[in-house]
């Protein structure tokens, strides 16, 4: 099979893609130029609605995504964590997604039940991200029709149970039915074999995807990223079960001394270190001595500023490779 040639399996079926692979959706840094790389690369990325908190903001990106794509398969990530201020907005915000016409959604951060009707009617596919099997299970369970279980490595939230990527693909065999794709510390071909083999259909893809020259971040902060090990990363914030697992810098030491000193720390506490728009400011300067900038710890693979179809490249021809290596004759 040629390394253009089309991998068909459950995931590339319900997205329509070429590949079995997703491009995790990036806090500030998922737009329409971003996922609409992923598209012509031939795998599927998500805008992360959260970037474009104003909804005529995130209705233009959409657009002009759908545009960028030219027919070309794209979604849009809703993550439901609990925010700090007043207001429930992930129902408009779906809203705004189905009026768009929009037919991937990626949801995150609790579970999605209370929206299932409303995609369900309106004809969206529903990939729910989770950190952990048992959550897989109930998510099946409500309809969606995959589900991505990000392992201990994961750049971001891995959860508070923290059992590895390894771990999930071959445990979640057993327990799902529906689809189901493996992400942490994915970037590198040999893992999506891997993940294949042990009965995933697919992987989900961050870190490995920030240095992407699609990708609007600061070059200064992709070449740290390209520096950087798998040991430059750093787990705080589990005092107020949020873990998270960002690159090392001073905010991170800053987080976890405060978390030290004061046992009853609440998320309140830690917000001037911790709010988002610190992180993003990294990425407009190339600064990344503060804020929490999610990295997981495929940052082994972080080798190059490239453009995004490079990288899928590589990732096909290492994949192909692994499972001739494998092959029974």
């Amino acid at each position: 099979m040629s390394q253009t040639a089309f991998f068909s399996n459950a995931v590339t079926r319900l997205f329509g893609t070429r590949l079995p692979i997703v491009a995790g959706g990036l806090m500030w840094l998922a737009d329409a130029d971003y996922v609409a790389a992923a598209s012509r690369a031939g795998i599927i990325g998500f805008i992360t609605a959260a970037t474009f908190p104003e909804p005529q903001a995130l209705r233009a990106e959409i657009r002009r995504c759908r545009d960028l794509c030219e027919g070309g398969p794209f979604g849009v990530s809703v993550s439901m964590l609990p925010k700090l201020v007043p207001g429930e907005k992930t129902l408009q915000v779906l809203r705004l997604i189905v009026d768009e016409g929009v037919k991937f959604v990626e949801t995150s951060g609790r579970s999605p039940e209370a929206f299932m009707p409303l995609l369900r009617h309106a004809g969206v596919r529903v990939l729910h991200k989770v950190p952990d099997v048992r959550f897989a299970v109930k998510a099946a369970a409500l309809g969606v029709d995959a589900v991505a279980i990000v392992g201990a490595e994961c750049g971001g939230h891995p959860g508070l149970d923290m059992v590895g990527s390894f771990v999930n693909a071959a445990w979640a065999e057993s327990h799902l039915e529906i689809p189901y794709l493996i992400g942490g510390g994915i970037g590198h071909g040999s893992q999506l074999a891997a993940a294949l083999a042990m009965g995933a259909s697919g992987v989900i893809v961050g870190t490995r995807f920030v240095v992407a020259e699609e990708v609007w971040a600061h070059a200064g902060y992709k070449r740290r990223l390209i520096e950087a090990e798998p040991t430059d990363t750093d787990l705080c914030m589990q005092s107020v079960r949020n873990t998270v697992r960002t690159l090392r810098n001073e905010t991170t030491a800053a987080v976890k001394e405060m978390e030290a000193q004061k046992p009853d720390v609440t998320i309140q506490d830690l917000m001037p270190l911790v709010a988002g728009e610190i992180g993003r400011n990294a990425y407009v300067t190339g600064d990344w001595s503060r804020g929490l900038l999610a990295a997981g710890q495929s940052l082994a693979f972080v080798d190059r500023i490239e453009p995004l179809a490079d990288i899928v490249g590589r990732f096909e021809r290492d994949m192909r490779q692994a499972l001739a290596r494998v092959a029974f004759n």
